[in-house]
Order: C-alpha cells, then sequence, then structure tokens
C-alpha cells in the first residue's frame, strides 16, 4: 500500500479510527530522509512481523509525480521462495510501471504495491499501509 508524503487527500482511512478498520498497530520506522530514495529498510513489527520498507522515485506514468517527488512502499520482509528476510536488500525497479523489488537471492520480482509475485502469481508477500506524521515514516501491522 502506499501513501503520498504528506499528502491529506492521498492517505486511507486511519485504521484506528475507521468503522471497517482491521485492528492493528501503527509502527514507527523512522525519519523520512533517513530512508535512501531506492533502497530498502527492515522494519520490526508486533510479534517480530518483518516488513520492506520501500522509497520510490514516482515514476512519469504516476498522475502524482512530480519532479523529485517520492512513494511510499511497504510489503512483507520475508522471501517465499527462500524463507529468508532479505525483501529489504533486494533490488527496487519497476515493471511496465509497476514499482518492483527483486529478491537478491532468487531474483524473483514483487510487486511493492500489492506483494504478489510477478513471476509466480501463486506466490506473494503481505502489503502494509505507510503513512509520515510528523517527518517519521509508520508502517501499519495488522493484528494477527
Amino acid at each position: 500500500m502506499t501513501v503520498a508524503e504528506q499528502s491529506a487527500a492521498n492517505e486511507p482511512a486511519d485504521p484506528t479510527t475507521s468503522p471497517d478498520a482491521v485492528p492493528g498497530t501503527w509502527v514507527r520506522a523512522c525519519a523520512i530522509a533517513d530512508l535512501a530514495i531506492g533502497r530498502g529498510a527492515g522494519v520490526l513489527g508486533p510479534d517480530f512481523e518483518q516488513a520492506a520498507l520501500f522509497r520510490i522515485p514516482a515514476v512519469e506514468t504516476d498522475r502524482e509525480a512530480v519532479v523529485g517527488r517520492t512513494r511510499l512502499y511497504a510489503v512483507g520482509n520475508i522471501d517465499p521462495f527462500s524463507r529468508a528476510a532479505v525483501l529489504s536488500r533486494g533490488v527496487a525497479g519497476d515493471r511496465g510501471g509497476e514499482p518492483t523489488v527483486a529478491s537478491p537471492l532468487g531474483k524473483q520480482v514483487f510487486s511493492l504495491r500489492t506483494g504478489i509475485c510477478l513471476d509466480d502469481e501463486s506466490m506473494s508477500v503481505p502489503s502494509y499501509a505507510v503513512r509520515v506524521v510528523d517527518d517519521i515514516v509508520e508502517v501499519y501491522f495488522q493484528r494477527r
């Protein structure tokens, strides 16, 4: 799931206040300035659940693309093929305008929007909501 950086119009309903909310917890990850563009960072959530957080340049096909604007994505950090916690160290890119991360081990490519493996659609990783509050990036972990 993505959230345009500090843009209230594009943020999803706050899961902690929406009547249809899925219970969970926002976890403070890091300052947005600490996220290198095009690189991933691991985020440890409740019960040792792991997410891979990425800050990616907005693509030209993105209707909100502005020079210098970036988008935030978070997907599960555990590669379902190798069962290793490595996706945060994967290679970020895109496939036909779809933002992606390639596993550093098997090179399988996952959509950063949905978590679906683009090389084998029967495999996927979870995707997480991301928001920025006071220049701090937060990732939403659903209660399991």
